[in-house]
Order: C-alpha cells, then sequence, then structure tokens
C-alpha cells in the first residue's frame, strides 16, 4: 500500500519545527547549488528563520550583481506591462504632434531665407518683412553695443598706456636730477669749476681770427708823371706801408 499524501501546515510543536526548518534548509541550499552547478544558472537564495536569522546562497558569490538584474527585469516588465494600447495610442498622438511642429519651423525658416514664397498671401509676406526688421533691429543694438564696449575698453588701454607713460616719464626725470646732483657733488670734491651743461664750450665762442688782405699795384700814370700808386697791405684793421711787407714775407 502506498504512502498517502502528507497534508502541509504549519508544525505546531517548536522542536519539530526548528529540526524540519534545519534539514529542509540544508536541503533547499544544496538543491540551489547543484542547479547552478549542472545548469549554469545564476541563482540566488535568501532565507530569514522565524528568528530573523539570514541565511543565503548566491552563485560566484555574487548576491548584489543578481539582485540588480532581477531589478532591472522587474522593472523593464512593469514599463512593459503599464504601456498598454492606450499608452501607445497617446504616443503616436505625440508623434504626430512633434513631427508637424518640425516641419512648421522647417517652413518658417525656409521663408526667413527667402525661398518658397509663392505660397504666401500679401498679409504673410507683410508679417514676414516686420518679423525681419525686428530681427535686423536686434542685430543691429548688438552689434552697437558689442562695439561701445570694445571702444570703451581702447580708452581704458589708452588712459592706463599714458599713465604708465607719465609715471615713467616722471621716474626718467628723477634719475637725470640725482645723476646731475651726483655730478655736481663730484665736482665740488675735485675743486673744479661747475659748468652749466647747456652752454656750449668757453673754446668755442671767441672774435675770428685777423685776416692779411694784400692788395694789388694799380699803375695808372698822369700827365705830370706822378709815380704810381703804392701798393697797400691791410692786417686786420691797420694798414702797413709797402716798407714793411718784405718784412713779414721774410
Amino acid at each position: 500500500m502506498g504512502r498517502g499524501r502528507v497534508q502541509l501546515r504549519r508544525i505546531e510543536n517548536k522542536i519539530n519545527r526548528q529540526v524540519t526548518f534545519s534539514k529542509r534548509r540544508s536541503g533547499l541550499l544544496k538543491k540551489a547549488h547543484e542547479i547552478s552547478v549542472l545548469c549554469d544558472a545564476e541563482v540566488a537564495l535568501i532565507i530569514f528563520s522565524t528568528k530573523g536569522k539570514l541565511y543565503e546562497y548566491a552563485t560566484d558569490s555574487c548576491m548584489e550583481r543578481i539582485l540588480e538584474r532581477y531589478e532591472r527585469y522587474t522593472y523593464a516588465e512593469k514599463a512593459l506591462v503599464s504601456s498598454g494600447p492606450e499608452s501607445q495610442g497617446d504616443w503616436c498622438h505625440e508623434y504626430g504632434k512633434l513631427k508637424a511642429m518640425v516641419e512648421a519651423l522647417q517652413k518658417s525658416q525656409r521663408h526667413l531665407m527667402g525661398e518658397q514664397l509663392e505660397s504666401l498671401n500679401l498679409k504673410e509676406l507683410q508679417q514676414l518683412e516686420q518679423q525681419l526688421e525686428n530681427s535686423l533691429k536686434h542685430i543691429r543694438s548688438r552689434k552697437c553695443q558689442l562695439m561701445f564696449d570694445s571702444i570703451s575698453e581702447l580708452q581704458k588701454k589708452e588712459k592706463s598706456l599714458q599713465e604708465q607713460n607719465k609715471m615713467l616719464e616722471k621716474e626718467l626725470m628723477e634719475k637725470q636730477k640725482v645723476k646731475a646732483l651726483n655730478q655736481q657733488a663730484h665736482w665740488e670734491q675735485q675743486g673744479l669749476p661747475q659748468t652749466c651743461p647747456s652752454s656750449p664750450p668757453s673754446f668755442l665762442i671767441g672774435d675770428s681770427l685777423p685776416t692779411l688782405n694784400i692788395g694789388t699795384y694799380q699803375c695808372s700814370g698822369n700827365e705830370h708823371g706822378e709815380e704810381a700808386a703804392q701798393p697797400q697791405v691791410r692786417i686786420g684793421n691797420s694798414l702797413l706801408p709797402p716798407w714793411m711787407l718784405s718784412h713779414l714775407n721774410g
């Protein structure tokens, strides 16, 4: 006679329940290991006892990796389940709206570029013209603002360079003043007379040397037989007699 089917229910006896838990737990962990090795499957087993004690088993001891894979799978499955026919219809409607919006933007861009204007009436052309004028105003305003900013920056640089130039000029004058004072002190130590560097040297100032002007004989006799005019010798502002010419030449 065969063994009858045992009805599964909670074991009331505490000791028997603990013994059964220990035996079944060991068997379950063994079966999990066997299926993992024999079938090359990733198995994760978690068991909590009535006292809250944890017993676990994971393939290659990678419990966290298996749990992360489980979470990703359950999330994808939930998303797939939630996307029913109504959700698909909403997505199709949203796609149609986005496609129409893109086509309208492309058409407006072509009109702004001056293309495909044949389909526009007079009012639409006037609106397009007004839109372009407003755009040009904004562009010119922005360009002027950038030019003013650039000019202001250049003026600041110019002012800074002028201040630097003044500082350098001041430093140069101070250095020249110190140099002049040092030179004056050196002259005073050596007892030399002070000279003004701006005045020309004294040896360059003086009277011009006297010049020697020797005249020529002018022989012009008169009817009375007077002697010809004697030659004249001028040295500077003085006149010399002719008989002194031989002494000068000698």
